[in-house]
């Protein structure tokens, strides 16, 4: 196998290779060093690098192949998340007051990883602390590959774009309110939010909080289905994560027949969405109906999600960064501080009722899939916009009222609790990507990536990635 071409291959590729001794983990991590060398300046995905540790692990990989060929990834070099911890590598949280910040250990999601052969070489960059557009005052702007002028979306934004132009064959992402989805959606890549306790998480988030899920985001739905094998399971650092299944969601990812009945909407009934992005969805789902399936428009309320979200997540900011708040405001985004102070203003009323509502929509869901077996939206109501927005204050003509309504189409699913993938499902007119949201039962994450895969082999963008940056 050349070593020129060792980016362009999947992951599921990649590990088989490994497996089968075609390749080395020094490879594949020397591969990876050349093309972000080559092509990372043009879009800043992976701001901060660990290639010789990297390198290190990858030489002991090498010399205990038997054993290392046990393991799920088996020695892949992978990219994770500025929000979570690599032992002895930056995380900065995309934050000055961190940006020294060196953990000792790696966390829960990434440990698990590590212990099952993920190789990290670099930290993907993100938004301060959170939001849908990547970038901060530490590493600057995250730029779509597709077009360097557009954003890359977040605040997954640098995962996603670093998997788009082949400088890491996986990456880790997490999601609250679309931060998988979103960037997923605006690379032309996929991004998987498990149901809460599926993949564990560090310490630093709320222990029982249950909007926050880390996932993970790779170039098709095969090499997601592989890194969820390695990166769920129990830890006693999360509460809620439990064993992982017996039979690995890779092995089973063939075994899917087309399903009988979904539910698609433009918009949820809840927020506005572009005419180009809505038209691109429909071609996509267009497909479905010529091979058979019953496309209804029959989903569930939504009404209230939106609000109830915003409620929800102010607690969660409060909850978490309050004491940082009181020590260096002047150091946080402005956006963030506003966030954090509404939830210290959260009444108990305005709780009780957003519970009620995340209440109510889950039972919802349950009638709903009494009769439909997915529900299916586009991942973002708006194409990959210019990347010198701070974010969207519009859509169509319609005005925004908050800085995230713009994405609010993903974290009205994230009130379901649901699984739900984004993959790729067509360009708009200028060649930029769009994507849909696939929402399927709850826990039933293998049959979600079962469908997923035959969908996207159906639309067939997936075999266009990795790209290199367009200008």
């Amino acid at each position: 196998m050349s070593d020129k071409n060792l980016w362009k291959i999947s992951a599921v590729d990649a590990v088989n290779a490994l497996k089968n001794n075609e390749v080395t983990s020094v490879e594949l991590v020397e591969a990876a060093i050349s093309r972000i060398e080559e092509v990372d300046d043009r879009v800043n995905a992976l701001p901060i690098r660990c290639f010789e540790r990297a390198l290190r692990i990858a030489r002991a990989f090498d010399a205990d192949r038997l054993n290392t060929n046990k393991l799920e990834l088996a020695g892949l070099p992978i990219a994770v998340k500025d929000y979570n911890d690599v032992g002895g590598v930056k995380t900065t949280f995309g934050s000055p007051i961190y940006s020294d910040h060196i953990p000792r250990e790696s966390d829960a999601t990434v440990a698990l990883l590590e212990e099952r052969g993920a190789l990290p070489i670099a930290k993907s960059n993100v938004p301060e602390w959170a939001g849908g557009h990547t970038f901060n005052p530490v590493h600057g702007i995250t730029r779509n590959p597709w077009n360097t002028g557009r954003s890359a979306g977040g605040s997954s934004g640098g995962s996603a774009v670093a998997l788009a132009t082949g400088q890491v064959w996986l990456a880790t992402g997490n999601d609250l309110g679309g931060s998988l989805r979103t960037p997923a959606g605006f690379n032309g890549v996929v991004g998987l939010r498990p149901g809460p306790g599926i993949v564990p998480r560090g310490e630093r988030l709320q222990s029982f909080d249950s909007l926050w899920v880390e996932g993970p985001m790779g170039r098709t739905v095969a090499d997601v289905a592989l890194m969820l094998d390695a990166g769920s399971g129990r830890s006693l650092a999360d509460p809620f994560s439990f064993d992982r299944p017996q039979s690995s969601y890779l092995s089973e990812i063939d075994k899917s027949s087309l399903p009988k009945r979904v539910a698609f909407s433009r918009d949820l009934g809840v927020v506005p969405v572009s005419e180009e992005v809505n038209n691109v969805s429909i071609k996509a789902i267009e497909v479905l109906i010529r091979q058979g399936v019953d496309v209804t428009h029959e989903i569930p309320n939504f009404g209230g999600a939106l609000e109830a979200f915003q409620t929800l997540r102010a607690v969660l900011l409060g909850t978490m960064m309050g004491e940082l708040l009181e020590k260096h405001r002047s150091q946080i985004a402005v956006e963030i501080v506003d966030n954090i102070e509404k939830g210290f203003n959260i009444t108990p009323t305005e709780l009780f009722e957003a519970e009620r509502v995340r209440w109510n929509l889950y039972r919802s869901m349950t009638v709903f899939f009494e009769t439909h077996d997915f529900l299916i939206c586009p991942s973002a109501s708006i194409p990959p916009f210019p990347v010198e927005k701070r974010f969207i204050d519009e859509i169509d003509g319609k005005a925004c009222k908050t800085y995230i309504d713009w994405f609010s189409i993903t974290f009205a699913l994230t009130m379901t609790s649901c699984p739900v993938i984004s993959i790729p499902c067509g360009f708009t007119s200028d060649g930029l990507p769009v994507g849909i949201q696939i929402l399927g039962k709850p826990r039933s994450e293998a049959t979600l990536l079962q469908f997923a895969h035959l969908f996207e082999k159906m639309i067939g963008i997936s075999a266009q990635i990795p790209i290199s940056p367009k200008n």
